[in-house]
């Protein structure tokens, strides 16, 4: 069984999703795990699929899709997940307030320095309102210190931010 990452980055339309699934499930692959996002009308999808193909049959079923120059895709082969396990506690973090230069940076620089790593991170700009959101896994017996740098941050930052245990994923 082979693994391969499906990249698909281009300008928005309806139904890209629908297209790339189609093709790939014509082909016998399985979606394992997939993330979408929509930013500013752009979209930009990652997926990773099982099955007994090359990642030159992936490319060639999914080419049409990018035969107008409007979204660009990538295929490549990945190794199976050796670390399917959380490789330490989830937690949640969070950051609001005005928008300013470096808020991404020293946040993720706190993160980062507390040994943690992060899986999932959005952000939003709702006006003047600059928003964060990020699903991070953290060394065990890390997070009150964590917690604490962070909140030197959000003072020299002038933003909200809040670490939280995640709670049990649903998906």
């Amino acid at each position: 069984m082979t693994e391969l990452a499906v990249t698909v980055l281009g300008h928005d339309r309806p139904g890209i999703v629908a297209d790339v699934a189609g093709a790939l499930a014509g082909l016998g692959a399985n979606l394992t795990d997939s993330t979408m996002t929509r930013l500013r009308g752009h979209f930009a999808m990652t997926l990773i699929c099982a099955g007994e193909l090359s990642p030159d049959e992936v490319e060639a079923a999914l080419r049409p899709l990018a035969a107008d120059g409007r979204l660009q895709v990538g295929v490549r082969e990945v190794g199976a997940d050796e670390a399917a396990e959380v490789a330490g506690e989830r937690y949640l973090l969070s950051v609001h307030g005005a928008d300013r230069l470096g808020i991404v940076a020293a946040v993720t620089r706190a993160l980062a320095d507390a040994g943690g790593n992060i899986t999932d991170l959005s952000t939003r700009l709702a006006g003047p309102l600059y928003v964060l959101i990020a699903e991070v896994e953290l060394p065990k017996d890390t997070a009150d210190g964590l917690a604490a740098r962070l909140t030197e941050v959000s003072g020299e930052l002038g933003v909200d931010v809040t670490l939280r245990r995640a709670e049990a994923d649903l998906l």
